[in-house]
């Protein structure tokens, strides 16, 4: 039988537990025992929040009005260093530390520093005064440089801890303000881990976008740069339309639901900058990049990643705006939009500086002071209020795309709420197909469509009411050389199975289809033609009949615009361009013309006018001629079959008829 454990006596269990094991952890100590709590984690992040921390502290010299220009160097021993040109770190004895200077007590003392009482700085990111003695204690050698009163002083520390006394090194009557060069400690980071130049590059430019009111050099060791990375070795950033040239800069050539963006600045000097707002908000056609849409966040020039109060009042007020000035509009369905339809696809830019800021964490990622929403909320409502009113035509397309995107959301809802028992009795639609809303089949159109890219401008060029548009992933199964399981199994095959609502093989019926016509809608490339071809092939072997019915058909999108002195034409191929040239503008006249790389480029005015409305389009009929039924087999099976040799044995046969097209 297991003897029953019994309790220590109360003598025993005090001699384990002294007042020897309580620590003391003094000055930086604990910043070096426990670095997580103040960047975060001793990784990559980490190590980079290190020169976060040093640049703030430089910006808000710059935010304060006393610094105009901010230089960043890497080199080459991994060594970063950060100069500004404001006032330089007091260096006179500190009345409370008289045997420290300032300076000291700032880099090895934690919540120090001049921004506790809003005298030095009315509105500052680093407020918990633990920033750049953090950064020293986690640096095995750190330089601080100070110009003030004409003369330049220095001090080194290591570990936290001062190596040299505050050093005058001479007179610098030409300079001023202060200079930190630190390297991160191998005994915390790690030996291999070092600064990437591209994130460092990245992080200063985002800085000067915050604030026009400074230059930011930077430079970086040559040797230090990845090709890949395509980061300059010198740069200088300065952008004095702030936020509105960031995000041009993060939306590229991307398709836009809007020509222009929504942004805009209100700066309050009266009140030392707290209240100060500046955003820059643009809908993408397609999203941006591998998101759908995405919201960058600062306060006082601090990026807040996980958002906060700033944010909130950024959504409240968009979605409200949009949502009166659709119903002042007579858009019924505007009542059910939401902040997630309103920003699904957006890209926004947000700043607000505000006096004593609190955040959650010290990396303070997430913003948590309330007044910063009100602040937001009552800045933005009435300039976008004031932006809609005055640009009817784009807020009408805005609302549009809002409301299609309402209407995915309930559609995506109620599939979710739709039993397995019940999805059998009843058809369910592929979630990313916008449909359309005319119930009749007759006609509608269901526009097949290359990519998300090129089905958000054909979302927003179609007419809601008789065409639909079902965006596939890239090329689809070629169903000629594929197991029947495979192309069962496929999803974009199950899309448009789904959508079509027909069946597929021999459970195919022409009357259960749901559009009258289906147009295969692809980019004028080689890539185009051969998903267009894939897509051909699909239906001729698993639903001949509609091709029979003349149901299917391809888009002609044009391959050129030509504009000049406000006329443009469109031309579908070279041929037809260089005719154009001719017979539609003056000998003499500068015509500008431009190739579309893809439909996905193409503004969706523009994707309207010449591939959609069918008052202006073109539609190539795909039809198999009775007598050519067999020919047409023998053709499908030879170029997509399993058989390599058949289709090199075609490609030799025609060479010649495709001499000319090849580009040697």
């Amino acid at each position: 039988m297991a003897k029953r454990a019994t309790a220590k006596h109360d003598s025993d269990l005090f001699s384990d537990y002294t007042a020897k094991d309580i620590e003391v952890l003094e000055g930086l100590e604990p910043v070096r025992k426990r670095p997580g709590m103040y960047i975060g984690g001793a990784d990559e992040k980490g190590m980079h929040h290190l020169f976060a921390e040093v640049l703030d502290n430089a910006m808000d010299e710059a935010v304060a009005g006393y610094a105009s220009r901010i230089e960043v160097e890497l080199f080459e021993d991994g060594y970063l260093q950060v100069t500004d040109n404001g006032r330089g770190v007091p260096v006179d004895p500190h009345p409370k530390f008289k045997k420290k200077s300032a300076l000291e007590v700032i880099m090895t003392t934690l919540h120090s520093g001049g921004k506790f009482e809003g005298k030095a700085y009315v509105t500052s990111g680093g407020l918990h005064g633990v920033g750049v003695s953090v950064v020293n204690a986690l640096s095995n050698d750190l330089i601080v440089e100070v110009c003030r009163g004409r003369t330049m002083y220095r001090q080194s520390y290591a570990e936290g801890k001062p190596r040299t006394k505050l050093e005058t090194v001479g007179p610098a009557p030409n300079k001023r303000g202060t200079s930190v060069m630190f390297h991160p400690d191998p005994k915390i980071f790690g030996a291999k881990l070092a600064f990437r130049p591209a994130r460092l590059f990245k992080m200063a430019r985002s800085k000067a976008y915050l604030f026009g009111g400074v230059e930011i050099r930077w430079k970086c060791a040559t040797s230090l740069i990845k090709d890949k990375d395509q980061t300059p070795s010198e740069a200088v950033f300065h952008f004095e339309r702030g936020l509105t040239d960031y995000l041009k800069t993060l939306a590229g050539a991307k398709p836009t639901v809007t020509e222009d963006m929504f942004s805009g600045k209100v700066e309050r000097k009266e009140d030392g900058g707290h209240g100060n707002v500046e955003w820059a908000v643009l809908w993408g056609a397609a999203g941006f990049g591998d998101a759908d849409g995405f919201i960058h966040s600062y306060c006082n020039t601090i990026p807040t990643a996980e958002g906060g109060s700033h944010e909130a009042g950024l959504r409240a007020a968009l979605t409200r705006g949009l949502k009166a000035y659709g119903e002042l509009s007579g858009v019924k369905k505007a009542a059910n939009i939401t902040a997630e339809d309103v920003l699904g696809t957006a890209g926004a830019l947000l700043s607000v500086f505000v006096r004593n800021p609190e955040f959650q964490g010290q990396t303070k990622d997430k913003l948590a002071t309330n007044e910063a929403q009100k602040i937001v909320e009552a800045t933005l409502r009435p300039a976008f209020d004031h932006w809609l009113a005055s640009n009817p035509k784009q807020a009408g397309q805005l609302v549009e795309w809002v409301v299609d995107r309402a209407d995915e959301r309930q559609r995506r809802r109620k599939e979710k709420e739709v039993s397995r028992a019940a999805a059998t009795r009843k058809l369910r639609l592929p979630g990313k197909l916008a449909d359309c809303s005319q119930k009749d089949r007759t006609g509608t159109e269901l526009f097949l469509v290359e990519g998300d890219s090129a089905g958000g401008s054909a979302k927003q060029a179609r007419n809601r009411a008789t065409q639909a548009i079902l965006p596939l992933r890239g090329k689809i199964l070629n169903v000629a050389s594929a197991q029947r399981d495979k192309i069962l199994a496929n999803q974009e095959i199950a899309d448009m199975t789904q959508a079509l609502g027909a069946g597929i093989g021999s459970k195919f019926d022409l009357e259960n289809l749901r559009y009258e016509k289906i147009i295969i809608m692809t980019d004028a490339d080689v890539d185009g033609a051969h998903i267009a071809a894939l897509l051909i092939t699909f239906f001729h072997q698993e639903m001949p009949e509609l091709i029979r019915q003349g149901h299917l058909y391809m888009a002609q999108p044009p391959l050129f615009r030509l504009s000049a002195g406000g006329k443009s034409v469109y031309a579908m191929d070279e041929e037809s361009r260089d005719r154009l040239l001719k017979s539609e503008f003056k000998a003499n006249q500068k015509v500008d013309v431009g190739r579309f790389k893809g439909l996905g480029e193409m503004m969706p005015a523009q994707l309207k006018e010449t591939t959609m409305n069918p008052a202006t389009r073109t539609l190539a009929r795909v039809v198999i001629a009775e007598d050519k039924v067999e020919e047409a087999d023998d053709l499908v099976t030879r170029l997509m079959g399993k058989k390599p040799e058949a289709r090199f044995q075609f490609i030799q046969e025609n060479a010649e008829f495709v001499r000319d097209a090849l580009d040697i």
